[in-house]
């Protein structure tokens, strides 16, 4: 089942599940057709946003890396979170943005120090994220924690049998730049899951991306990122002259 998120015409927040371009309420059956009724929200809405870097032995050698003993993490605030299909202002600040495509899971109750076993009852289900990244810029906060910086969406599949077998594939103006499959991850998602648990307490809406695949690379205004994981679904934005103002 697809859950998703979405903001009607006259303001007000439906999730319900999604099918065909269609958002069914799920407390009282009503239907919205995505772009007529309303518009999609990102699926989850995060205290936090747990990122795992260097997770793909390929990504280690591409830039020169050590292989981490354990998983090696960061936080976005939520206020980095925004839509599938949302525009995003490439920032003022930076002449190096990048493009990250991950597979990201939606924590789905409150949990503390969970084993890997138990990871699978406590996720609502699986997502993708687009690591954006202002990679001239000093230091992990300032570059990844600025406002738009973790696209998500465009919904949570709660169906995935096996996320450490799942291909993906990012394309970017329409080239393909990123092929991979979650089986290289050196780290696998229950794994991290656990991991973060140990050291915070989760809570329902929390995102954990588990890290990107080789060839995260640059994008440019006017260029379109889409980053599908099969099964999962396909996360696109574009990428827009800065603000002005």
């Amino acid at each position: 089942m697809r859950l998703a998120r979405l903001q009607s015409t006259d303001g007000a927040v439906v999730t319900g599940e999604y099918e065909a371009g269609t958002v069914t309420d799920r407390e009282d059956g009503t239907e919205y057709v995505v772009g007529e009724d309303g518009r999609l929200l990102p699926p989850a809405d995060p205290s936090a946003v747990y990122c795992v870097g260097r997770n793909y032995a390929e990504t280690l050698d591409q830039m020169d890396y050590d292989r981490p003993d354990e998983p090696d993490f960061f936080i976005k605030p939520p206020t980095s979170v925004v839509a599938h299909d949302t525009e995003i202002p490439y920032p003022p600040f930076t002449d190096e943005l990048t493009y990250a495509g991950e597979l990201a899971a939606v924590v789905g109750e409150r949990c503390h120090d969970v084993t890997e076993r138990e990871a699978p009852d406590v996720l609502r289900g699986f997502t993708v994220l687009n690591d954006l990244d202002a990679l001239d810029q000093p230091g992990r906060t300032a570059r990844k924690a600025f406002d738009g910086s973790g696209p998500l969406g465009p919904w949570i599949e709660t169906d995935v049998d096996d996320p450490d077998d799942i291909d993906m594939h990012t394309d970017v103006g329409g080239e393909r730049r990123q092929k991979a499959n979650t089986e290289l991850m050196l780290f696998g998602p229950y794994e991290v899951v656990s991991f973060l648990s140990e050291r915070f307490t989760l809570r329902p809406g929390d995102v954990i991306a588990f890290g990107s695949p080789a060839n995260p690379g640059l994008v440019e205004p006017g260029e379109t990122v889409e980053i599908t994981y099969e099964g999962v679904g396909t996360l696109e934005n574009t990428i827009v002259e800065p603000n002005k103002e």
